[in-house]
Order: structure tokens, then C-alpha cells, then sequence
């Protein structure tokens, strides 16, 4: 009897522990794609077609934080006057951010594990850049593809580079999206896929 009463003291205590260390953000993918040509009167036509679609991060449930363009669109990056933000968007806002049905798009979730601490400093990175925007949205600059990269690069998920270099090498969601599938087979992460509409032509990985 004493040897359970030990022992159950002894799984309370740990299952805590373990629970501390047992967190993962997801990274949401939507694909970039342009109607089919039978479908051109009815389905919309989508910001960067096929080498376009979005990319945020969702840490707590159904809010995903994403890199957003607000007034115009800049072609250059003016950091003194920018038209940006990050918002916050539920899932089925976030997957129909491009117009059409949520629903019916093509998507990827990359789950990736991640430790109490990066998870409390992922939460204080989206709590600053919700306040205050740290870059500019522009062709030549920093994007939803971009911008991603560089939070998890602040988590430690992916190699750090300055924002010249990252906007250059991630210059739409497909190249963060490679990198981070490869890394997802490498460490055995948990990828969730769903096929979009047969009345779009999507991009492929």
C-alpha cells in the first residue's frame, strides 16, 4: 500500500513536468493557385496567383498570427512610413483571406514541438508585433513568407538571417514552406495535408 501511495505521489508531480514540455505551434499554409479555365467566370483570381497563397502561426487555439499589408502596396520597403501589420485571424478567416471558400483550399500544417519557453516567447513576439508592426509589407521586402520565417528564426526553429537577407532568400510562402517540409521529415514532425478545389490549378511543393 505504502508502495502506491508512493508511487502515485510520484506521477502527479511528473505529469506536470512533462506537460510543461509538451507544447508545438502550428504553421498554416495556404497555397497560392488561379482559376481553371473553365471556372475563370466563377472562381476568383488571387493576389500572386499560383506563386502566391498565405502563411501564418497558431499558438493558441484557432488564432493565427499573420504578416498583413494595410493601405498601399508598397513596391520598396519605407520603414519610415509603414503600410503593414500583424493580425490575428481564426482559421476559417485565415484560409479565406484570398477570397473563396475556406473550406475548399489547398493547406498544409506543419506542427512543430516547441519547448514552454519558446512557446512563452513566441506569445510575447505576437503581443509586440500586434502593437507595433516592425516592418514594412512591399514587393521588395519583407512578406507573409518572409515574415514568418523570421519569428521562427527567433525561436530558434530556423537558421537567423537580417531581414535583407531573409525577404531575398523566402520571396513567397513555397520557399519557407520547402524548408520547413524538409525539416518536418528530418525530425519527424506531424504534417497535416488537404487537397484544394478541382476548379483551381494549385501550386505544388
Amino acid at each position: 500500500m505504502r508502495k502506491l501511495i508512493i508511487l502515485l505521489i510520484a506521477c502527479t508531480v511528473a505529469i506536470p513536468l512533462f506537460s510543461q514540455d509538451s507544447f508545438y505551434i502550428k504553421v498554416h499554409f495556404l497555397y497560392g493557385s488561379k482559376p481553371k479555365r473553365a471556372f475563370k467566370a466563377t472562381e476568383p483570381k488571387w493576389f500572386g496567383g499560383k506563386l502566391g497563397g498565405h502563411v501564418g502561426i497558431e499558438s493558441n487555439s484557432n488564432r493565427i498570427l499573420n504578416f498583413v499589408p494595410k493601405g498601399t502596396f508598397h513596391v520598396f520597403s519605407n520603414n519610415k512610413n509603414r503600410h503593414s501589420g500583424y493580425a490575428e485571424h481564426t482559421g476559417h478567416a485565415f484560409y479565406g483571406i484570398l477570397g473563396g471558400n475556406p473550406d475548399s483550399v489547398k493547406k498544409t500544417i506543419v506542427l512543430v514541438p516547441v519547448s514552454l519557453q519558446q512557446k512563452r516567447m513566441f506569445d510575447s513576439i505576437a503581443t509586440c508585433y500586434l502593437a507595433n508592426t516592425p516592418y514594412d509589407y512591399a514587393f521588395f521586402g519583407m512578406r507573409c513568407g518572409a515574415a514568418t520565417y523570421e519569428v521562427l528564426a527567433q525561436l530558434g526553429i530556423l537558421k537567423k538571417y537580417t531581414n535583407r537577407k531573409t525577404y531575398r532568400k523566402i520571396f513567397y510562402p513555397k520557399k519557407l514552406r520547402k524548408r520547413l517540409l524538409k525539416k518536418a521529415k528530418q525530425e519527424g514532425w506531424t504534417v497535416i495535408k488537404q487537397q484544394g478545389s478541382c476548379k483551381r490549378k494549385w501550386e505544388r511543393d
